[in-house]
């Protein structure tokens, strides 16, 4: 017997009601109560009722959509809602996606090139973009939870900044040794977790990020400690600097200098790293290791049943990752012109981990678009101040609802059998191949 309708819209209204006064209690001290330091050194406070019973409304509201959605969509609602045209339209847009995306980011210092603020949110949007693409090795393809993948980024950015301020070396020079120190810093951390898995992995990555942060802070000799690094130099164009003076880039080309000179260099610069860092994946994933980090992912203990070596499965794993870490880190260093021991908090991790895993683990795609999400939506509603870290924890619950597996989910095997092959009836009970 079909449910009835009264008992159908009972069960809604409770769900909103119970997710409404969940929200009123969590919103309560997150904005409904404002506090501030007064002039003369008390703390006050005011409410905000308002503002808190439009969230609640919200919520309220948005729980009866969700789940009359639900009740219309049904459990095989794939096939209803989307059309078969529209799902071939799609996956037609899909194909080109990537390329007209590439297309586009080769051209944004033509098309911006008078507009610093969105050249400088591109190399940001880029630098997470490779982040992103190197934490993808460990967690979307290996399976491995790191939560300190900061360390590397940190120890990229460090390596550079003191090879090439004691030592002038060039930055073409410091950029692959920041790479290789990342990755032998990756297979010190990959020793000590060989036996570790799921959240007993993730804290002692956790631990390794910030053990990085307190050496930094604390080896003031040698980094600086809280006081960072200054006097960065500046990357230059097979040996020629891009700067005003009689020897720089403008001067030889005879044209007029721009500060934006170095900004489109740097752009590239970041494009190019980014690049390579994706070939260099998609490359490796088609290769035994790259499988053998698939099946390491998918069930550890048939992993080893299929003779892998898992010891170096996950060693190569965090030193891949690490070392694309390194080079970003190196890039940002070279970018600021300063770094500090502030700039790789557990936030960043934080950050890095969300973009891979709402873009989808393994998805590279996914995990670009993620990146172009998260970090130019945070400029986007950088005017909302106080709603915007709100804004996004809506929104990532959200997918996490609908699309679990992120954006681009993507956990099909790299190598697989196009065509059913026949066996030899000898083989088979039933005696038919």
């Amino acid at each position: 017997m079909p449910a009835k309708p009264t008992t159908g819209i009972l069960s809604i209204l409770k769900t909103a009601v119970v997710n409404a006064l969940i929200a009123l209690v969590l919103f309560s001290l997150m904005v409904g109560i404002r506090t501030e330091a007064g002039s003369d050194g008390q703390l006050t406070y005011w409410m905000r009722f308002g503002e808190l019973a439009s969230l609640v409304a919200v919520v309220f509201g948005g729980s009866i959509v969700i789940e009359l959605l639900r009740q219309w969509i049904g459990p095989s609602g794939t096939e209803k809602l989307v059309p078969p045209a529209v799902q071939s339209g799609m996956a037609f847009v899909g194909r080109f996606l990537a390329p007209a995306l590439l297309i586009f980011a080769l051209l944004v210092p033509v098309i911006f090139y008078n507009q610093r603020y969105i050249l400088d949110l591109a190399i940001l949007v880029l630098t997470y973009v490779m982040l992103g693409w190197g934490l993808n090795v460990v967690v979307g393809l290996a399976g491995l939870l790191d939560l300190g993948y900061v360390a590397f980024y940190a120890v990229g950015a460090y390596s550079y900044a003191l090879l090439a301020t004691n030592f002038d070396w060039s930055f073409w020079i410091c950029l692959p040794l920041a790479g290789i120190l990342a990755a032998l810093w990756g297979v010190m951390l990959g020793f000590p977790v060989l036996r570790l898995r799921g959240d007993y992995l993730a804290i002692v990555t956790l631990a390794f990020g910030e053990i990085i942060r307190l050496v930094i802070i604390n080896w003031q000799e040698l980094t600086g400690g809280p006081n960072g690094v200054p006097g960065i130099p500046r990357p230059t164009l097979f040996g020629i600097p891009l700067d005003n003076s009689d020897d720089g880039l403008a001067a030889r080309l005879g044209i007029e200098y721009s500060p934006t000179h170095r900004i489109v260099f740097l752009f590239y610069l970041i494009l190019a790293l980014a690049l390579l860092t994706n070939w260099v994946t998609i490359r490796l994933r088609r290769l035994p290791i790259g499988r053998a980090w698939e099946a390491l992912r998918e069930d550890e203990v048939a992993c080893r049943a299929l003779g892998i070596n898992t010891t170096t499965t996950k060693l190569t794993a965090f030193a891949t990752g690490a070392m694309f870490g390194g080079l970003a880190g190196a890039f940002f260093a070279t970018r600021q012109g300063f770094i500090s021991p502030e700039s790789f908090t557990f936030q960043e991790s934080a950050l890095v981990l969300a973009i891979v895993v709402l873009g989808g683990m393994g998805s590279q795609l996914g995990v670009a678009l993620a990146a172009l999400t998260m970090i130019g939506g945070f400029e986007l509603f950088r005017g909302l101040e106080t709603y915007r870290m709100l804004v996004f924890g809506m929104a990532m619950v959200l997918i996490m609802i609908w699309r679990p597996r992120g954006l681009i989910g993507h956990r099909a095997p790299t190598v697989y059998l196009t065509k059913a092959k026949a066996i030899s009836s000898d083989l088979v009970k039933e005696g038919h191949g």
